[in-house]
């Protein structure tokens, strides 16, 4: 099943069809709407339902840092909603349609309340949308680290060691694909020394400043097909400024968290990584997929590929996202 980036353009996502043309040609429905957190944040949602055949599962999708849950997501979530799937996503805080941290784009201080979001929209919309159904994570670059601490955090809830905050009826997920997870920054582009030692002091001073370089720009380092890297920065909402100082300092917390917790890891895994990914280092995912307790774990690097690798050409996409199909439909109708 061909992926639907390989009909979008370096201006749209959908080519030259409208957004409802799109989804009428590929046979899912579209809905969204915006919901509230506790922070009193309007926060955009989404989700996409095959209007043909059996559903057989649900994907709560995770996106990256700088990225939303439209644009290229979207085109992934298209292309599982077309497999069988009820796909649903959220914007973060400060990024897509979703509104921002005291009007800063692009600013997460502090990863505990968007990790609350997710789960907070993801259970209401499983309960809602989806009841009883076999239900997965898939995530890309920061996301995939979100998707590992949901997973932590219900994994605690549910032996008893929280107070239930949280956690519902619909209870953790039946696996996580990790795409481009951010389990670790690679030295290629991390900001140089004296810097890097140097963000702690500047987050609590100044954490909102933008003083942070990094090693080339994301999408430039991202996306290796250069009409889908100019799509990228096409996005209107996509964040081109540098990483805020409070937010570089959490990006590189949360690696440090989840390096430490590898072992806590049990849920079934699929990891998909570019060999040549210079944002976030490959060697993290190899790690994770060593000390991972989970049973039922798959690695695939795949060499010479990039960081997003839905900006790889056609036929190592087709690859990619067939691999990732493939794992997904297997377990969604092996926990029927």
């Amino acid at each position: 099943m061909v992926h639907p980036v390989a009909e979008a353009n370096e201006k749209s996502p959908f080519g030259s069809l409208s957004p409802d043309e799109f989804y009428a040609k590929h046979s899912v429905s579209h809905s969204s709407e915006y919901i509230t957190n506790s922070r009193g944040l309007n926060l955009f949602t989404q989700w996409w339902a095959p209007l043909q055949g059996e559903k057989i599962g649900v994907i709560c999708v995770v996106h990256g840092y700088t990225g939303e849950s439209s644009w290229t997501v979207q085109l992934t979530s298209i292309h599982f909603a077309k497999a069988g799937f009820i796909v649903c996503a959220i914007d973060h805080q400060g990024h897509g349609f979703s509104d921002a941290l005291d009007g800063h784009v692009a600013h997460i201080p502090d990863i505990n309340p968007v990790i609350d979001d997710c789960i907070s929209f993801f259970d209401s919309f499983r309960v809602k949308h989806a009841p009883g159904l076999p239900s997965f994570l898939y995530s890309e670059s920061l996301g995939g680290a979100i998707a590992l601490l949901i997973t932590l955090r219900k994994k605690r809830v549910g032996e008893g060691e929280g107070e239930g905050e949280g956690e519902s009826e619909s209870g953790g997920f039946d696996g996580v694909v990790l795409n481009g997870a951010m389990c670790g920054i690679s030295q290629k582009f991390m900001p140089p020394w004296p810097l890097e030692h140097l963000l702690g002091v500047a987050a609590k001073l100044i954490p909102t400043w933008r003083v942070v370089p990094t090693r080339g720009s994301i999408p430039d380092v991202s996306f290796k097909v250069e009409w889908k890297r100019k799509l990228a920065i096409a996005s209107p909402k996509r964040h081109m400024g540098k990483p805020r100082a409070a937010t570089a300092l959490e990006l590189v917390r949360i690696c440090r968290e989840i390096q430490g917790r590898l072992e806590e890891i049990d849920v079934p895994l699929m990891i998909v990584h570019g060999g040549d990914d210079v944002v976030c280092d490959p060697a993290c995912v190899e790690e994770l997929y060593t000390r991972a307790s989970s049973k039922d774990k798959t690695l695939k690097v795949y060499p010479g590929m990039w960081h997003q690798l839905v900006g790889e050409s056609e036929d190592d996409v087709e690859l990619v996202f067939g691999d990732v199909l493939d794992w997904l439909k297997s377990r969604a109708l092996g926990c029927k």
